[in-house]
């Protein structure tokens, strides 16, 4: 193909005008075997990744799977006892608030406006209650916190 195959003159339109000139149809073939080659070098990508899993010796996939079942285990331990510990903490709150005269509802609002202050807010850490790694683990799950505590 040449330069005058390419070369694309347009004409002008009654009012002096030019329109931007139509590039031509892109060729299927060269698209669809671009899609192919594509497709093709990420399954030879996940095909290494199971063959280098596939090439360690059998105790050590089972020892990498038990690392995480403990693991896993570990944190469903930790979510039973935050969930207690927040239930309990809600139930003195509330008790303490009764005792002020002030309604669970009050409570409640005044929980989601702490709650949105450490989402929202630069820094806030409710009085040192909230720890740095705490801020950014809450920071790493900003959407689906706010999303929580609209």
């Amino acid at each position: 193909m040449s330069l005058t195959d390419k070369l694309q003159i347009p004409t002008p339109n009654a009012d002096g005008s030019f329109t931007a000139p139509v590039p031509p149809p892109a060729d299927g073939a060269a698209d669809a075997l671009r899609d192919a080659q594509a497709q093709q070098a990420a399954l030879a990508e996940q095909l290494d990744a199971v063959n280098e899993l596939l090439a360690k010796p059998l105790n050590e996939i089972l020892a990498d799977r038990e690392r995480f079942k403990d693991s896993a285990a570990a944190w469903d331990a930790f979510g039973a006892m935050w969930m207690l510990s927040q239930r309990a903490m809600k139930r003195v709150a509330l008790d303490l608030a009764a005792q002020l005269g002030v309604s669970e509802e009050e409570v409640v609002a005044r929980a989601l406006v702490h709650a949105n202050a450490v989402l929202n807010g630069d820094g806030v850490d409710l009085g040192g209650l909230v720890a740095e790694p705490q801020l950014a683990h809450i920071a790493r799950h900003k959407p689906l916190l706010r999303k929580q505590f609209r």
